[in-house]
């Protein structure tokens, strides 16, 4: 009697463990509500010895600050072959498992470029010249499976804010709209191919036109949605953009996810570098450009992704001060628009992250 009570135990056991999973492991779990931000400048400036606070005035990491206050994801621009260290495959990848042993996910924004890559910009890499359509393909194939089997991201974007295409002139949207789609779906397929984890983005910057954007590739597979909002740029109708998001989730059943955001806290500066915003008629009349108009803006995007069952949001660059000090001619262009205010302390719009 006492063996068969035994090896009734044992099979019950066994039954109930975490072993019966075929595969020995967790199921995948569902979406998260993304909170992130990019902040892809800070490795040069902590070579600065530049000082960030908490909001208890205490000198801090950056990611330990933001982590602390609900961040979830850290967004990494990747250039291909850049003349220094910055955005260079390297310090990504060191940067990266930085950000993973502080409990944070890893997105890859993937420029395909050695330069910034935005709708003004898509400069195909030096080492990519001269070489014909199909090594190219090859060439972003190879190039993207390095990247998602050496650093391993949870996300990766297929280029930048692609809205005129990527990797000029070949990769050209209006000129080779199918080259364009090759190119692009062997980027996808790399992924797909080479990684059971990481979730693909197609990136455009802002949301008109963006219907025809992404209809235009419905016959690709990835997974996420990526859109770019700048009040300045991009609009400041707030329900245009929401009703936007609703259409493009429902017609092309894709997550959604907004990659970049950003807003004032001011409309002064910190250093002699021109910044991007600067003037009333660049704002959002219901949000002024003070730190509770910031927090109050970053509530309404948040609350937009809320309510049109999108993943979440990413702030661009909350990290970009004046680093460089305030008599720079080169410093930041984005000083006004961090999360930090011009004394390197966490500014209250970071309370959204934890909402």
């Amino acid at each position: 009697m006492y063996r068969i009570l035994l090896v009734v135990f044992i099979i019950f056991s066994c039954s109930n463990s975490d072993d019966s999973n075929p595969n020995n492991i967790n199921p995948e779990p569902q979406n998260e509500f993304l909170k992130g931000a990019d902040i892809s400048f800070l490795p040069e400036i902590e070579d600065t010895n530049y000082f960030y606070y908490n909001a208890n005035n205490q000198s801090q990491d950056v990611l330990t600050i933001l982590k602390n206050n609900g961040l979830n994801v850290v967004r990494i621009r990747l250039w291909k072959k850049p003349n220094s260290i910055r955005s260079s495959f390297e310090e990504v990848k060191a940067f990266s498992q930085r950000a993973r042993n502080n409990g944070l996910k890893v997105w890859l924004t993937v420029h395909y470029s050695d330069t910034w890559a935005d709708p003004g910009h898509q400069i195909k890499p030096q080492q990519w010249e001269n070489i014909s359509f199909n090594t190219l393909k090859d060439s972003v194939y190879s190039y993207t499976k390095k990247i998602v089997t050496e650093i391993q991201p949870d996300y990766i974007q297929i280029g930048n804010e692609i809205n005129p295409g990527f990797i000029f002139p070949e990769g050209n949207r209006y000129d080779y709209p199918e080259q364009f789609k090759a190119l692009l779906n062997e980027g996808l397929q790399a992924v797909k191919d080479h990684s059971t984890i990481t979730k693909s983005m197609i990136h455009y910057a802002g949301y008109s036109n963006a219907y025809g954007f992404f209809n235009s590739l419905s016959d690709l597979d990835y997974d996420i949605i990526a859109i770019s909002y700048y009040p300045s740029w991009h609009g400041k109708d707030l329900n245009s953009l929401k009703n936007m998001i609703l259409s493009l989730k429902s017609n092309m059943q894709k997550d959604l996810v907004i990659a970049e955001v950003a807003y004032p806290f001011t409309l002064g500066w910190n250093d002699w570098t021109n910044n991007i915003v600067g003037l009333e008629d660049q704002l959002i009349p219901d949000f002024p450009a003070t730190p509770q108009g910031q927090k109050e803006f970053l509530e309404a995007i948040n609350q937009i992704c809320i309510d049109t069952e999108s993943i979440g949001f990413c702030y661009w660059a909350p990290e970009w001060t004046a680093y460089r000090g305030d008599q720079a001619t080169n410093g930041s262009n984005w000083e006004n628009q961090t999360l930090f205010d011009f004394d390197g302390k966490i500014l209250p719009a970071i309370d959204v992250f934890n909402n």
